[in-house]
């Protein structure tokens, strides 16, 4: 074999590595494949975007944003956060009053990295899409090897403070010596950088971990049939949500006078995962049966 090309891991790679990994050793991961029919839906998304209710275009991405989180209302076992120890068996479910989405966002330098879109159930659909705005402006501004250094060692000081000395020491030495040493910015970059305003830019707040996971592969992925059909559920969450392309597929649909006719219609793939530790799957039932209200009365999106 020839090699053509050998990269050391970047701060992002290895947090996603660490974090994923962590996920695939400890979490029980159930699935569900969730494949609603959205041709009223996708309908009632133009409708709104003609409405000149907004003053730019909501996005399916914005809209699907905020049914989530309608969803996770009426199932708040879905928005919460585990703590277990497997030695004694014990463990304890936190759920919470905010909605807060880790959601899986592209990069300008094509990287993926997750955002912490904070309490998104409170926002209407007016707020959330300016929310969205306004944190895709502090993405173009923000420097993600400093801001995810700061995240790294935030939690390398919690492993110290839980007396997790040589994860904390063995952390340090993968982050600061040899070829894998992460380059951070110094002197006068560095003052520049932190002189924008954290109101301009991401902090360590914003790509902390959330309540609940949300990607959607479907933005990058248009025109090509497909399921997202395995996710990594990071502790201490307990549910990740990820959504493919939108896909024209024959339908069964029943007319007026009763009969079933084939009729050419638009699905929404979506993958569900849970931790089973925490979560079976009667919890998710009301979540789904919250979203098929949506899907088949997309006319209440205009009071959102």
């Amino acid at each position: 074999m020839r090699p053509i090309k050998t990269t050391f891991f970047g701060i992002q790679r290895k947090i996603v590595a660490n974090t994923t990994l962590q996920s695939w050793r400890t979490v029980p991961h159930i699935g569900y494949s969730y494949e609603p029919d959205v041709t009223e839906f996708m309908k009632t998304v133009k409708e709104l975007n003609a409405s000149g209710k907004f003053s730019t275009k909501m996005t399916v991405n914005t809209v699907m944003l905020k049914a989530i989180t309608e969803g996770l209302k009426a199932s708040p076992a879905l928005n919460a956060h585990i703590q277990f120890d497997p030695r004694f068996v014990r463990g304890s479910i936190t759920q919470y009053e905010n909605i807060d989405v880790s959601m899986t966002w592209e990069l300008p330098t094509n990287q993926m990295m997750t955002i912490n879109l904070h309490d998104l159930g409170s926002k209407s659909l007016t707020e959330l899409n300016d929310y969205i705005q306004q944190t895709a402006r502090k993405i173009n501004n923000t420097n993600f090897d400093e801001a995810m250094y700061s995240v790294s060692f935030h939690d390398t000081i919690k492993e110290l403070k839980k007396g997790h000395i040589g994860t904390a020491v063995t952390r340090l030495i993968g982050a600061k010596t040899g070829k894998h040493k992460i380059q951070t910015l110094k002197g006068q970059a560095k003052k520049d950088y932190y002189a924008i305003p954290e109101s301009e830019r991401l902090t360590r707040e914003d790509l902390e971990q959330g309540t609940v996971c949300v990607s959607n592969i479907g933005s990058t992925t248009r025109g090509i049939p497909g399921r997202v059909t395995l996710l990594a559920v990071i502790p201490p969450e307990v549910f990740v949500i990820c959504m493919g392309a939108i896909q024209k597929i024959p339908m069964v649909k029943t007319d007026a006078d009763g009969n079933d006719q084939i009729v050419v219609g638009q699905m929404l793939p979506m993958c569900c995962v849970f931790d089973h530790r925490a979560v079976d799957y009667d919890e998710i039932v009301p979540f789904i049966k919250r979203m098929e209200e949506i899907f088949h009365h997309p006319e209440e999106m205009f009071n959102w």
